[in-house]
């Protein structure tokens, strides 16, 4: 037996999937349910699923030894604008991907099929470091983040999050009087009903409490979950994607999570409502307090995120099309950094008392990302009792906050995220590294691509 005083997180993780009873469960699942094979799934920096399919009787073997993947993998074997794989290269290790068993679940539309998330590991043989958690894993970063906040201040981030999205296809064109909008509209809804009907059943099969819904735009459909403990909260988004993706399949539509379709449309957002407890208790809520109001480590926590709002903006806007979203006014995105009570304008919105509503991140949001910034942000906003300044009063369309300015463009967030030290050590060294590559590349590749725009503009606008 392994000497746990010297086991590695590795095989400590191991030692979990092969304790007595830990298999048996999940055997029997599979039996009853009748899943033939499985999928052993991890998420990437941009939130991309990637892993491999096994045969379900080889459980046993996979639940210890994991499955290998390329190491390039956790940046979808994206290449630079030089040709080179990011994150380590052709020549680079392989990680092992090992699964949590508590996360089993059967695919609903084929029964066939099963999936476990998995945490990444550096391959034992690795000389100094085997063993040890991939520092470029974003699922199993979080978790530990989110175990050591909990540890040092006894409380637990809860979110939920309002994915909207964009269904485009046959049908699905919106009709409405110019100057209007389709908002709420149900006639909008029942065209959608055989979309939205799938994605609902999916999700419930798959462990999502999903509570209401709602059509926003031409084409924008937004279908929301029950809040629960962030790290599962993270997973239930990455999961609700793959059911659009299947529904959309199903149908011959077209699901999209680009965050600004198009000029003049309302973009994509996902929306973070932050909330924080101790045991039972919201400790951003003061019971019995029934007007908008937040206690003291609420306003404390609120400071932290709207003083890094702006660092961790390449995170919540993480594309170039990200921020087309924000140049819209009057489009309910943000467009600076402000709170206000349950003013729709601002980037925090107090909506109920004890819940935070931010407003950053956008449909392609990665949430493990997204939850570490936020975690980092509020563990120091409360260290340093970080005050959040006055609400917004009226539109935040006009004047300015006391807070830094909102980038732009994807190059001004990453030289914010550049300069933020607390963000950057929520994610690690190696971490901020590869996906500051990732994205500087992406942004480099944008910068350099002559546009539509620029022909209109320019190609016949001289002599």
């Amino acid at each position: 037996m392994t000497d746990i005083t010297t086991s590695t997180a590795l095989d400590l993780h191991r030692q979990r999937n092969t304790a007595t009873g830990a298999l048996d469960e999940i055997r029997g699942l599979i039996a009853e349910s009748g899943v033939e094979y499985l999928y052993y799934q991890a998420v990437t920096i941009t939130g991309r699923v990637v892993g491999k399919v096994v045969p379900a009787r080889h459980l046993a073997r996979n639940a210890e030894k994991g499955v290998q993947l390329h190491r390039t993998a956790v940046a979808n074997l994206q290449a630079d604008r030089a040709g080179n794989l990011l994150g380590g290269g052709a020549e680079a290790a392989e990680f092992t991907a090992l699964p949590d068993l508590d996360t089993f679940a059967v695919l609903p539309w084929d029964t066939s099929i099963g999936r476990f998330f998995c945490r990444l590991y550096e391959p034992d043989h690795r000389p100094g470091v085997g063993g040890q958690p991939l520092a470029t894993d974003v699922r199993g970063n979080l978790i530990r983040l989110h175990a050591d906040f909990t540890e040092r201040t006894g409380l637990e981030l809860r979110s939920g999050c309002e994915p909207e999205m964009t269904w485009t296809g046959p049908g699905l064109d919106a009709r409405f009087r110019p100057g209007s909008s389709p908002a709420y509209h149900v006639d909008h809804l029942e065209r959608y009903r055989p979309i939205y009907q799938k994605v609902i059943a999916y999700a419930q099969a798959l462990g999502l409490d999903m509570i209401e819904g709602d059509y926003e735009d031409p084409g924008q459909l937004e279908l929301n979950w029950m809040f629960d403990h962030a790290d599962l909260t993270a997973d239930r988004l990455v999961v609700y994607r793959q059911i659009c993706r299947q529904v959309a399949r199903e149908l011959g539509v077209q699901a999209s999570f680009m965050p600004k379709p198009a000029t003049g449309m309302m973009g994509n957002g996902c929306h973070h409502n932050l909330s924080l407890w101790r045991g039972d208790q919201n400790v951003l809520a003061d019971p019995g307090v029934t007007e908008l109001h937040l206690t003291e480590i609420g306003r404390h926590a609120l400071g932290g995120i709207l003083t890094h709002a702006a660092g961790s903006m390449a995170i919540m806007g993480s594309t170039v099309n990200s921020y087309k979203r924000y140049w819209d006014s009057g489009q309910f995105a943000p467009s600076q950094i402000n709170w206000g009570m349950d003013n729709k304008t601002c980037t925090v919105r107090l909506s109920a008392n004890g819940r935070l509503e931010f407003k950053l991140p956008d449909a392609m949001v990665n949430p493990y990302l997204s939850h570490a910034a936020l975690l980092a942000a509020i563990d120091d906003g409360i260290a340093n009792r970080i005050d959040p300044g006055p609400a917004q009063s009226g539109s935040s369309y006009t004047g300015e906050t006391g807070f830094a300015r909102l980038p732009l463009t994807l190059g001004e967030a990453l030289d914010a995220f550049e300069a933020d030290q607390v963000v950057k050590e929520a994610l690690g060294s190696e971490l901020v590294e590869l996906y500051s590559r990732f994205k500087t590349d992406e942004w480099a590749r944008f910068c350099g691509v002559v546009t539509d725009w620029e022909h209109t503009m320019y190609s016949e606008d001289a002599p």
